[in-house]
């Protein structure tokens, strides 16, 4: 007398391929995915695409004189001259720099209903000279 371990067999290898093919294979680090920043020197914090608005506005009648401001938490930028050095200061080129912007980070020159065209136009110009590329001019 002896036993018949043949259909035992193909049962336990027809159970075997339902689990594996029934299964997901994931590491213990993927089942809780986390943004987190990679460790080394210089990690770069990159703001989102919300636009960095810059105001302008005209307050005389000669080419000089004009208003230039940021809005929202950043220091004061009254002249082309200091936005142009935020602009450069703030850029974000991928090669270790401190910058929060990268090159086509959302700028939106907003004209007051009152400024003159060629100020609305040397805003978008340093901001072009800045090497920024996405780069709009807002309704006033």
């Amino acid at each position: 007398m002896g036993l018949n371990l043949t259909s035992m067999i193909d049962v336990v290898f027809l159970l075997l391929i339902y689990f594996m093919v029934a299964t997901e294979f994931r590491l213990a680090e993927a089942s809780f995915p986390m943004d987190l920043p990679a460790v080394g020197r210089n990690t770069e914090a990159i703001l989102d695409d919300k636009p960095l608005v810059v105001l302008v506005e005209s307050v005389g009648k000669y080419t000089s004189d004009m208003r230039v401001q940021l809005d929202g938490p950043w220091g004061i930028v009254q002249s082309l001259a200091e936005l142009k050095k935020f602009l450069r200061a703030n850029r974000a080129d991928g090669f270790g720099t401190g910058g929060l912007f990268t090159p086509d980070h959302p700028i939106l020159i907003r004209p007051s209903s009152e400024t003159r065209w060629e100020h609305a136009v040397a805003a978008y110009n340093t901001a072009v000279q800045s090497r920024y590329t996405n780069i709009t001019l807002g309704k006033p």
